[in-house]
């Protein structure tokens, strides 16, 4: 089992996502990174997510515009899911954000800030520390490493 999944709804979230792998790197956790879009390919994404909880520890699903990508997902597994608005040319990210964080009751997705993959990826790490005392060694001394 690997510790998280980057999914994304289109191949320009790359771009922004990749922070989130250098924090993931960083903290020495393993992580699958694809692009499946909650629109054209709903199958796939829902296949993915029904078998997350035999893969992965946590996802982190990155999704801009409709931005439907992480609660459909957060819909067929109970693994936690992180959700990352993507900056849009339309809203700014607003629309992204607001697809993002108003699930409904029952299917909850942590939800950071517009282009917030590094938040992403810390979180994914802080839950997963919950349960690995060095990594929390880890994330200890990243936090310490912040008030510089």
């Amino acid at each position: 089992m690997k510790d998280v999944l980057i999914i994304m709804g289109s191949q320009s979230d790359e771009s922004v996502m990749e922070e989130a792998v250098a924090y993931l790197e960083k903290f020495g956790l393993t992580f699958d990174k694809m692009v499946a879009s909650a629109h054209r390919n709903p199958d796939r994404v829902s296949e993915i997510a029904k078998n997350a909880s035999k893969n992965y520890k946590v996802v982190i699903a990155a999704a801009g515009k409709a931005a439907h990508l992480p609660g459909v997902f957060a819909g067929h597994t109970t693994r936690p899911v992180i959700g990352v608005p993507i900056k849009t040319s339309d809203l700014g990210g607003l629309d992204s954000l607001y697809s993002i964080v108003q699930m409904p009751k029952g299917v909850p997705v942590a939800t950071v800030a517009i282009n917030g993959a590094a938040n992403a990826a810390i979180l994914a790490a802080q839950i997963i520390a919950v349960n690995d005392p060095k990594l929390q060694d880890v994330l200890e001394t990243f936090k310490e490493n912040l008030k510089g």
